[in-house]
């Protein structure tokens, strides 16, 4: 790669570090950038640098194991991360990580992200992880994007914030950027008093969009129905492991429907209060025993 097209890659990456930094996606020093330049080499942003005032100078390189080649300052501590997503995904040239404050605030609550609500949603970005905590900055921390680094092209980190990728550094943080609006339109809309979801029909449509613009999506398949459709199937057997759940944001009336077993009374009906009370009466009655 020229020195040209370093320093234009270098001047990407300060680029976003200003958009992040402008949107409130990484406050202080928060956040870091980085772009692979070759088969051994990453440029990335620096540790303790605001993204809001990188400049090409400020940036570092380093190799594929994370020791530091080439910078004054000192390399991102959570380079690991970046690297440990380009080792699974040889595609990938770029790594954004922030903290987005409504994707966040997912990754605080460990709240799914639902699906079948907005089409750029459904075209661009698929189901979205969480994954499972771990302290930031270790390679342990890093290994937890593993599950899912081939089937997606960003994730939630549990109590942490958001890291996309993508083919170029602008491509990648827009993956973010779409997140985070998603998120943002989801809370607002639940103030509002619901969210309305897509039918099967509706959902295979964007589908099938998505499919002629050369991006799979695995609930193209024919035996998805309209309660699988919109079920964040793809990633759910992590959950346990990551403390996910959908309390916030109820899953679509079809799939609720499907997957309360029949013994089960709905909430909030005379039957559920009933069964409540009585299993009330039944607890208080053995602790007086």
């Amino acid at each position: 790669m020229t020195a040209r097209n370093v320093f234009k890659i270098k001047q990407d990456i300060c680029d976003i570090g200003r958009r992040i930094y402008a949107r409130g996606f990484a406050a202080a020093n928060d956040g870091n950038i980085s772009f692979r330049l070759g088969e051994n080499e990453v440029v990335c942003s620096p540790t303790m640098t605001c993204k809001g005032f990188l400049t090409p100078d400020d940036l570092c390189t380093v190799d594929m194991e994370g020791k530091q080649l080439s910078g004054k300052k000192k390399r991102s501590s959570e380079i690991l991360l970046h690297l440990t997503i380009m080792k699974a995904r040889p595609d990938v040239k770029s790594v954004v990580h922030c903290h987005p404050p409504h994707a966040t605030a997912f990754a605080v609550a460990r709240e799914a992200i639902p699906q079948c609500v907005l089409p750029e949603v459904e075209v661009f970005l698929g189901e979205v992880p969480i994954t499972r905590y771990e302290t930031p900055g270790s390679q342990k921390f890093a290994d937890t994007v593993l599950p899912y680094v081939k089937n997606t092209n960003v994730m939630i980190l549990a109590n942490h914030g958001t890291v996309s990728y993508g083919e170029s550094v602008e491509r990648a943080y827009w993956w973010t950027e779409i997140l985070d609006a998603y998120c943002r339109i989801l809370m607002l809309a639940r103030d509002l008093g619901r969210v309305n979801y897509f039918n099967e029909k509706e959902t295979r449509e964007l589908l099938e969009l998505k499919a002629k613009w050369g991006w799979s999506d695995p609930r193209l398949m024919p035996e998805m129905k309209d309660c699988d459709i919109c079920a964040n199937d793809k990633f759910r057997q992590t959950w346990m492991e990551a403390g996910v759940s959908q309390r916030a944001f109820e899953p679509p009336p079809v799939m609720k429907a499907a997957a309360r077993p029949p013994s089960v009374p709905a909430a909030g009906t005379p039957q559920q209060e009933e069964l409540i009370r009585v299993i009330t009466d039944r607890v208080l009655a053995a602790l007086q025993k």
